[in-house]
């Protein structure tokens, strides 16, 4: 399965913390993980099988929980069985059909 999740707190009471610190302890424990994952702007992504993503994403929640009373978090699964190395893979099947789109229209033929 693949995981995109938010962890922020909506609060840092007593701190001047930034929010990117707290996320940054999030992301953290994600890639202490060892679990494929990647971050940007918005989600970061997590692949595994269902009890260690949930698990890693309840632990990078704990941790945003320690400077902020109060998380907010956004979860998205793809839950696909049987399936790995869809990070990536998903991304590659993209490209492809983008290059073959690019190399139909400069041969011409659309």
């Amino acid at each position: 399965m693949i995981v995109a999740f938010s962890v922020a707190p909506t609060q840092t009471p007593g701190r001047e913390a930034e929010m990117a610190d707290a996320v940054a302890q999030a992301v953290a424990v994600v890639r202490a993980s060892g679990l494929p994952n990647e971050t940007n702007a918005m989600f970061t992504l997590i692949e595994g099988e269902w009890d260690e993503v949930m698990a890693v994403v309840k632990e990078a929640s704990e941790a945003v929980l320690a400077v902020s009373p109060r998380v907010s978090l956004v979860l998205k699964a793809d839950i696909r069985p049987g399936y790995r190395n869809q990070l990536r893979g998903k991304v590659e099947s993209v490209e492809k059909r983008l290059k073959e789109r690019k190399e139909e229209h400069y041969d011409g033929t659309r």
